[in-house]
């Protein structure tokens, strides 16, 4: 699974419908240039200082590779929006939620 790194992608991805889970938000559209997953991670200011923002980054990153394990994520362009939430929730919760958002982008795609 690659990485989203560049602001352009995020930017267009920001205008896409997404999909509100608890302690995330993902934004997900098809991706024309490859056939591999790629994920971009962002967490606003809002959600606390920096230490904060990095542990919801990390939660996420590793929420996301372990799913992407047991259901692997389709061929598009995914972006999770963190929120403080997910750093309460238990890991279990925060990996079943991500699944279940990305299947939910992917019938959305399809």
């Amino acid at each position: 699974m690659k990485r989203l790194k560049k602001r352009a992608d995020f930017l267009r991805l920001a205008k896409v419908e997404a999909v509100r889970m608890p302690g995330f938000v993902l934004q997900v559209l098809n991706s024309s240039s490859d056939d591999e997953a790629r994920v971009g991670f962002t967490v606003t200011k809002r959600q606390g200082n920096a230490v904060m923002r990095n542990r919801i980054r990390r939660r996420l990153r590793e929420a996301v590779r372990l799913s992407d394990k047991e259901t692997p994520f389709g061929a598009a362009d995914y972006v999770v929006i963190g929120r403080k939430e997910s750093l309460q929730m238990p890991f279990a919760t925060l990996q079943a939620s991500m699944a279940k958002a990305a299947a939910k982008a992917q019938n959305r795609l399809n």
